[in-house]
């Protein structure tokens, strides 16, 4: 039975992000790392957001990707992936480079090949139309955080994550998503079983994004699954109901990759459901 999760964050935000998320898997038995992305670790938030590094903004998704390949390689087995928004595009790049047993990829960006919708274009404009985009990171107002980010929690949980771990993200990384440079996947040979969701106020990733990669993964032999989350924004890992979000995440693990796990070779129609009252769309 595997027993590590490594939790992988996405743009705009530090690995404390993940701090309430984690609780359920920590109490269930489960080693939890969330590590950094690089230029990101061992720095605070206030030096982040006072004087980010000049090479930040040309952070490219290969680079993060490479950076958690190697942090996952020095483990002591190979680990459930979880990530969340960018996290979650990276969650499916490193799947797709074999890395990981499993992935959940929570209202991930969208993998190379998906057209963005008419809202999550509006949301990424101001990034991707800057001068100079793609060499300097984006900071995120407060205004702007919660209009588009956390636009379904309060306005005091709101300050309190912008406060505690919002910080500028890397320019290059939304310039490679819009433009599909080296954010594309071959999900025919994915071998691991994928969990995708989406929310239903989403503002960045909408859940029409988070269907269509489920359609694409749909194409791997591995088992594919999505759940929606009505009333959920992007900040579905910390807004009011995160516990619902990472009770359902802990069950899928729980019961769809454990005993596949266990069982190594058991066929794909032999794999215990979660039920169509609570999984909207099961198999591939």
């Amino acid at each position: 039975m595997a027993k590590t999760i490594v939790l992988v964050h996405g743009a705009w935000v530090t690995p404390e992000s993940w701090d309430t998320f984690r609780q359920p898997f920590d109490a269930a038995g489960y080693t939890v790392h969330a590590p950094a992305w690089p230029l990101v670790e061992g720095r605070t938030v206030a030096e982040l957001n006072a004087q980010p590094p000049k090479e930040l903004g040309q952070l490219t998704v290969g680079r993060i990707a490479d950076h958690l390949q190697a942090y996952i390689e020095a483990l002591p087995e190979q680990p459930i992936l979880l990530g969340h928004s960018f996290g979650g595009l990276i969650t499916q790049i490193l799947l797709d480079r074999g890395v990981g047993i499993a992935g959940i990829a929570l209202n991930p960006v969208p993998i190379g090949g998906l057209i963005p919708g008419l809202s999550a274009l509006r949301a990424i404009a101001p990034v991707v139309l800057r001068f100079n985009g793609w060499n300097r990171p984006y900071k995120f107002t407060r205004q702007r955080f919660g209009k588009l980010f956390a636009n379904a929690a309060p306005a005091a949980l709101v300050d309190e994550a912008f406060a505690r771990y919002v910080i500028p993200a890397p320019g290059k990384i939304f310039h490679q998503a819009a433009f599909w440079s080296g954010t594309r996947i071959k999900p025919q040979r994915r071998t691991q079983p994928l969990l995708i969701t989406g929310g239903s106020v989403d503002r960045l990733v909408s859940p029409y994004l988070s269907r269509a990669a489920y359609r694409i993964q749909r194409r791997s032999p591995a088992r594919t699954d999505y759940k929606h989350f009505d009333g959920r924004s992007h900040f579905l890992i910390a807004e009011p109901g995160w516990e619902e979000v990472a009770r359902y995440a802990l069950d899928w693990i729980e019961r769809i990759v454990q005993p596949a796990r266990a069982s190594r070779r058991q066929p794909r129609d032999n794999v215990p459901a979660l039920g169509a009252e609570s999984l909207e769309m099961t198999g591939s």
